[in-house]
């Protein structure tokens, strides 16, 4: 029980103070698009070299928490996810937003990431040996099915169909495969210089959110009518309370489900949120009402968030090896204090080990409490006039665009995606599955391609990808989410089906 014989160390003034400062502006960084965690944290690195190692950690440690919560804000209220994480976020929380019901969105997404959380942390603590041999049996035919799993989403994912879902995705996996192949190195649809290193995911993110919003805000033209003024309805924290353990399913899908993806290296949290989203409409009594502001897709979307954080630095602390690109930038900061992290981290450094981790525990409590308390003053932004709100969603996308690579070609991009992505949802397509393509792509290739060569040089290609009980077990998930897909698919249009004849009947009679 060595976490609580160095839980006082968080308590001391300095470093308890660093916690605060580190979750306050976690928050704030969150909400802000464009600022991804991993920018939050690589942002506050330099502010680290006059402290010591646990307290640079602590702020570090905050700050990534705090981040991935906090990019449920703008994800709610504007439909921006503030980083790739929260893109499911926008589904359902933003329909809730239009309602009037952004405080409540808030309280449950702060809620469920505060439960995810501290699940991921108390993994980190109590089965970090286990759990980091067991990451370690992943390699890159298991890395490749997993990202098949999630292509699997796509179908399913907020869209009006199955077919334009899957159009969505095959076009974002297109926009994935723009730059220079990583492996081969090979020049692919470089049609302009500023797309030459490939399309960067945050500025693609922002505009396919952000360019539709502010067009479709402008459209509506700038009055002073009420009728334009959402009312942000009260609600008690004690009824999100009730709400969070009343769905306890979606709940424990997203717990556990990002909990997975985090520890699993080099896939990182992008796509936990969006297959804890799926999987919870899968096995939800209430399925159709998911994308329409329902509170299970937030809940699970946010959980599995935040479920992440922990088991992602498993590796990092124990092989040295990252397991989202945040925690890359985490290991950055042990280098940087002379802290080798591996096997003997916690026999050489226990204090400096401990106490990170104990402020991560510590970390969530507060991030949930600040979150909850800025919850009914954040869902006030929704009663800004259109032309206002699109003026200042315009300025964060730029500024959050350019922020990534100070680079001006990534604002073109980011322009260029999001008047694309109006006209294609004037059809009925979507942007979350795009976006799903565009992250997983990489992901997919570079696997296939490594482990294509593994496989030349050893068993062969359908020995590498076909055998073994983890590939297998990858293979069955897969199947049976497509099988289950085409399902519902099926019995959604035989239902629709039946309510239109019932209709006619009811009309003719």
């Amino acid at each position: 029980m060595d976490f609580l014989f160095y839980m006082g160390d968080v308590f001391t003034p300095i470093n308890f103070g660093l916690l605060l400062l580190g979750t306050v502006g976690g928050l704030i960084l969150g909400a802000t698009p464009g600022l991804s965690p991993t920018m939050a944290v690589a942002l506050l690195i330099p502010f680290t070299f006059k402290l010591e190692p646990q307290q640079g950690l602590i702020l570090l440690g905050a700050a990534y928490t705090s981040t991935v919560a906090g990019g449920a804000v703008s994800a709610i209220l504007l439909k921006i996810p503030g980083a790739p994480a929260n893109i499911a976020t926008t589904l359902d929380g933003h329909a809730m937003a239009t309602k009037g019901e952004g405080a409540k969105a808030l309280q449950l997404s702060f809620l469920a990431s505060a439960v995810g959380g501290l699940f991921g942390v108390f993994l980190l603590i109590f089965l970090t040996p286990v759990l980091a041999r067991w990451a370690l049996a992943f390699g890159p035919s298991h890395l490749f099915w997993l990202a098949i799993l999630g292509v699997t989403v796509i179908g399913t994912l907020d869209s009006s169909s199955v077919v334009k879902g899957l159009l969505s995705g095959c076009i974002g996996l297109w926009l994935a495969t723009i730059g220079f192949d990583d492996i081969m190195g090979a020049q692919r649809f470089i049609f302009h210089p500023a797309v030459s290193g490939g399309i960067n995911v945050i500025p693609a993110l922002i505009g396919l959110f952000a360019i539709p919003q502010v067009i479709t805000m402008l459209t509506k033209g700038r009055t002073g009518s009420n009728a334009e003024i959402i009312t942000v309805k009260r609600h008690p924290i004690r009824l999100a309370f009730l709400e969070v353990i009343r769905r306890k399913t979606a709940l424990i899908i997203g717990t556990i489900t990002g909990s997975i993806i985090g520890l699993i290296p080099g896939v990182g949290g992008q796509i936990a949120g969006l297959v804890a989203y799926d999987q919870s409409k899968k096995f939800s009594k209430e399925s159709e009402k998911f994308g329409t502001g329902h509170s299970e897709g937030v809940i699970a979307a946010e959980s599995a968030n935040n479920a992440m954080v922990g088991p992602s630095l498993v590796p990092l602390l124990t092989l040295s090896i990252p397991g989202s690109p945040t925690a890359a930038v985490l290991l950055g900061g042990l280098l940087i204090h002379g802290i080798f992290p591996g096997p003997d981290l916690f026999m050489n450094y226990p204090q400096v080990a401990w106490t990170f981790i104990d402020s991560m525990l510590i970390g969530q409590i507060l991030m949930c409490v600040f979150g909850l308390f800025i919850a009914g003053l954040a869902a006030r932004v929704a009663r800004v006039p259109h032309a206002v709100m699109a003026a200042i969603v315009l300025g964060l996308a730029v500024f959050g665009s350019y922020s990534v690579q100070n680079s001006m070609g990534d604002v073109y991009v980011m322009a260029s995606l999001g008047l694309g992505m109006y006209f294609l949802e004037r059809f009925g397509f979507s942007a979350a599955p795009l976006v799903l393509g565009l992250i997983l792509g990489p992901i997919a290739e570079a696997n296939f391609i490594q482990g294509s060569m593994i496989a030349n040089a050893t068993v062969g290609t359908g020995t590498y990808f076909f055998t073994g009980w983890l590939n297998w077990a990858l293979i069955g998930i897969v199947l049976v989410s497509v099988s289950y897909s085409i399902w519902m698919e099926i019995a959604q249009r035989r239902y629709t089906t039946k309510e239109e004849a019932v209709a006619k009947e009811e009309a003719v009679s």
